[in-house]
């Protein structure tokens, strides 16, 4: 259990990396919506123990947040 946890948050954070290079195109507020995403998904997955559910909830409020704080 605790491998897969650890290939989860692993799997995350590179994403993450790859992810923000692709950012550089992106409008602030679209960069703030990706990074808030990638925020809640790491909060998410460490909250919940790794669980999809809690990574992908994660995701959604860090994204949601995100988009909002840069208006």
């Amino acid at each position: 259990m605790k491998t897969l946890r650890n290939l989860v948050l692993n799997s995350i954070a590179i994403a993450m990396l790859v992810g923000v290079g692709g950012c550089a195109g992106m409008s602030h507020q679209g960069q703030d919506t990706a990074v808030g995403a990638g925020v809640g998904a790491i909060g998410g997955a460490i909250l919940t123990g790794g669980s999809a559910a809690g990574t992908v909830g994660g995701a959604a409020v860090g994204g949601i947040i995100g988009h909002e704080i840069s208006k």
